[in-house]
């Protein structure tokens, strides 16, 4: 581990990264408390300044992360393992989907599933007119687009680049390890510590956020099941809830708390998913996702590389702008939370598993969701473009309330709101342990004692940030959180690709065992060593 106190209220911990970490985050608590709204002014107005420029900068990066990940995967190294060569995966396939899926984007798919196409429904850059069914097929298009592949690129790099060190190169598990290649020595110094600081600083605001979203969400699914309005007073009742519950299960670890109420959540994800295709209109909803995901394959590249240049009308911001730094943001979380389930596994598993599965999830999940309210404003009662004008964190329990089934709609909306809560629970349990994880030098197990302060601290965040204006303050607090760790992230790409230059082909059984030689490289390039002769074979005729 690097650096860890050995006595004091810091023990376990890296002191400097947790003093600098704990005294950023309770200024932004204090500031935030007592100055809400020059908070919210004042991130509303660092978005405004810094948009210009990320509309391109998060454009190239994510877009390179992808085709970086995808040669990974597919490339010369794809046999690597994330170990030793033989050592076997330590989770079945089953329950690292699971985990994946739960930690990755529960939360927020359940959010966006509804809301994001009802949305892009009225309006978008791509289509000429709204609320037809042309708009129907592209609004589901590009939110498969801001929560498929390129969103997964961001976590799988992160998550990659942290499980080959930790587990190939025995290095802690934390931001650091990655620039190991490049630092060397000085990672252990005040570089590395202000690397781990930046991804703290990311990751407490990213999981702020999605809380925040979260939390909005189950108000209005309380109010759906149980007549309660939508309130603040609600909102962090129910924000301190699930921080109390999850700070609280954070000590049982990754292989019974997390892991248990992953898998929970999937079957009951898997159950709505199956009502939904009972009582929904299922022609409709297998039809529009099978041509809503071909179209989204069809445009992707184009998609990858749309900055909105000849357009002033806002949406690259509002949208693809918000999403990169959200999956930015959250990249140090997931990524770290991925990295300690996936020990064992190739680079081509790996990305192949951490890409695609997820994305083929969240294509089912967003076309079965989306599907069903995109179906009701066409040709049903509708009301959901409504709902959602008046309060976008309703759009869920407005679809559901449009499939007129009485009491066994109601039951299902109760359904979603333990789902919700679960899924909260398990982000921001998950979310508390990597924090700590970092803060504790890349210790897996950190002390008890700061589990339960973190625990305590994100859910204060999740109330300041709720307090200083709803929505758009929680976007413009994720957007600028990922800015500094997008460096970070540029940095760890150079280490990795260092790193890889000294990496044997890795052996498995059944497949070649040599390096591969690239068509442009000549043999020293190529990894292959030459085997030793002595002078007499040497001259040997042939």
């Amino acid at each position: 581990m690097y650096q860890q106190a050995q006595r004091g209220l810091l023990k376990g911990m890296s002191p400097r990264v947790t003093l600098v970490t704990f005294v950023i985050v309770a200024v932004s608590l204090v500031y935030g408390a007592f100055y809400t709204e020059q908070l919210g002014r004042g991130l509303a107005l660092m978005r405004s300044v810094l948009d210009p420029f990320l509309e391109w900068y998060y454009v190239l990066l994510v877009a390179f992360l992808l085709l970086f990940m995808v040669w990974l995967g597919v490339g010369r190294y794809k046999n690597v393992r994330l170990g030793a060569d033989f050592e076997q995966p330590e989770f079945t396939f089953f329950s690292w989907v699971a985990m994946l899926f739960a930690a990755g984007t529960g939360v927020g798919i359940l959010f966006w599933a509804v809301a994001q196409p009802i949305l892009q429904f009225q309006e978008n850059p791509f289509i000429a007119e709204g609320m037809t069914p042309d708009a129907a097929r592209v609004a589901m298009r590009l939110t498969y687009f801001h929560w498929g592949l390129n969103g997964w690129a961001i976590f799988s790099f992160v998550a990659l680049v942290l499980a080959y060190f930790a587990y190939r190169w025995h290095l802690p598990l934390t931001i650091r390890s990655g620039l190991q290649p490049l630092l060397g020595k000085r990672a252990e110094g005040p570089l590395g510590e202000a690397v781990d600081v930046l991804a703290v600083f990311g990751t407490v605001f990213g999981i702020a956020t999605t809380l925040g979203l979260g939390v909005q969400q189950m108000n209005a699914g309380l109010g759906a099941v149980f007549g309660l309005p939508s309130s603040l007073t609600l909102q962090l009742i129910v924000t301190a809830a699930i921080m109390s519950v999850a700070t609280f299960s954070v000590v049982s670890g990754v292989k019974h708390g997390v892991r248990l109420l992953s898998e929970a959540n999937f079957w009951l994800s898997i159950a709505v998913v199956v009502f939904l295709l009972l009582f929904g209109p299922t022609q409709y909803l297998v039809a529009i996702t099978i041509e809503s995901a071909g179209d989204y394959i069809q445009n992707l590249l184009g998609m990858t590389f749309h900055t909105n240049a000849t357009r002033d009308d806002g949406w690259q911001a509002e949208w693809t702008v918000f999403f990169w730094g959200w999956w930015l943001a959250w990249s140090p979380f997931v990524g770290m939370f991925i990295a300690r389930v996936s020990r064992g596994r190739t680079f081509r598993e790996f990305v192949m598993g951490v890409l695609l599965v997820p994305t083929v999830i969240t294509v089912v999940w967003i076309g079965l969701f989306g599907g069903t309210a995109l179906y009701h404003e066409l040709f049903g009662v509708g009301g959901i473009v409504a709902a959602v004008e008046e309060d976008v964190a309703t759009a869920l329990f407005a679809t559901i309330e449009a499939m007129g089934l009485g009491a066994v709609g109601t039951l299902v909306s109760a359904a979603l709101v333990v789902l919700i809560g679960t899924y909260l629970i398990t982000s921001a349990n998950a979310g508390t342990l990597v924090i700590n994880t970092i803060l504790a030098g890349g210790d897996p197990e950190p002390p008890t004692a700061h589990r339960l302060l973190w625990g305590g601290l994100l859910g204060l965040l999740t109330a300041v940030l709720l307090m200083a204006g709803g929505l758009e303050t929680l976007q413009a607090a994720v957007i600028m959180a990922a800015l500094p760790f997008s460096v970070v992230i540029m940095l760890m790409i150079a280490g990795l690709l260092k790193a890889l230059h000294r990496e044997r082909y890795a052996a498995r059984t059944g497949e070649r065992a040599e390096a591969p030689r690239e068509p442009w490289a000549d043999l020293d390039d190529a990894g292959a060593e030459p085997v030793p002769v002595s002078e007499d074979e040497a001259h040997k005729p042939n």
